[in-house]
């Protein structure tokens, strides 16, 4: 299963902001392989959690640890057959083990969106 991560500045945080996460970490359990990728909606002007979600998809991604995401983001991701979990919030690498685990919830709950609002 290839999961992705939004990153903080320090690459090892789960960020708080799905959609302008600095960075996404994509990690494979199959390939055991992990790769940290720019997120190319990190900085756009409207529709990051959009954009973010089209990355995720686009990046082969089955499933997404997150601490929120917004409707529209949520969709793009749903539609594309992504599970979307909620993060317990600190370093990647527990949620991850968590998720592991089968421990991590099903994120239930999304908001509205900021739109242009942080």
């Amino acid at each position: 299963m290839k999961i992705a991560v939004p990153l903080d500045e320090n690459r090892t945080e789960v960020c708080v902001s799905f959609g302008r996460a600095p960075y996404m970490l994509f990690r494979d359990t199959q390939k055991n392989t992990e790769e940290i990728l720019p997120n190319p909606a990190a900085d756009v002007e409207g529709g990051a959690g959009l954009k973010a979600a089209q990355f995720v998809v686009d990046q082969g991604a089955q499933a997404l640890i997150t601490v929120r995401c917004g409707e529209n983001a949520a969709q793009v991701l749903q539609a594309a057959e992504i599970a979307i979990y909620h993060s317990q919030g600190g370093a990647a690498r527990s949620d991850l083990a968590a998720l592991e685990e089968g421990k991590l919830p099903l994120l239930t709950s999304f908001h509205a969106g900021f739109h242009g609002i942080l």
